[in-house]
């Protein structure tokens, strides 16, 4: 059975640092892609950013490009998501989400989803 587990959320203040880790297990992983979305209350479920097994490309919402780092260990099948410059619109429950997809954002494509973690980013 896969599992998902999602670690290093946390309260913040603005401008600070969270660094968000996503441990998978269960199977290989394979030429899966990796990503992290995010659901703000009251809002959909948002694509931050998504990294490719081959070749580690990576993509970013516009909103946190040059804020986020997306990166993944495949000897692990861990991804992490450090967030630095923190800003209180970026407060959500934030989502691993592993699987084969053609579109990184589309979340429907993602075979496996973790349970979230949640940050809080204090004004």
């Amino acid at each position: 059975q896969v599992h998902l587990v999602e670690s290093g959320g946390g309260l913040v203040q603005a401008g600070g640092s969270l660094r968000l880790s996503c441990a998978a297990s269960g199977r290989t992983f394979n030429n899966y892609d990796m990503a992290w979305f995010r659901q703000a209350p009251g809002k959909g479920r948002e694509f931050v950013a998504g990294i490719r097994w081959s070749g580690g490309r990576t993509y970013y919402e516009d909103s946190v490009k040059a804020r986020f780092t997306i990166s993944r260990d495949n000897a692990k099948n861990t991804v992490y998501l450090q967030m630095n410059s923190l800003k209180p619109e970026d407060t959500a429950v934030y989502h691993c989400a592993v699987g084969r997809v053609l579109l990184l954002g589309s979340a429907q494509a993602y075979e496996y989803w973790g349970q979230g973690t949640q940050v809080t980013v204090s004004s």
